[in-house]
């Protein structure tokens, strides 16, 4: 019984589990939006480029 209580009083272990659910959960957000997020660093890149390009030829 004081070792239930002394894990209670000690939240070391709820930090972890809170910092696995926020890994597992952005996780499973860059799969379901994995298309969507490619093709946003498709396109930045590319304007980086195209930008990159215009002022390396000026």
């Amino acid at each position: 019984m004081k070792t239930l209580r002394r894990f209670f009083k000690d939240n070391n272990a709820f930090g972890v589990v809170e910092i696995v659910l926020i890994i597992i959960v952005i996780v499973a957000l860059i799969v379901i939006f994995r298309d969507e997020i490619m093709a946003l660093v498709t396109k930045a890149f590319g304007t980086i480029t195209e930008k990159t390009d215009e002022i390396v030829n000026i």
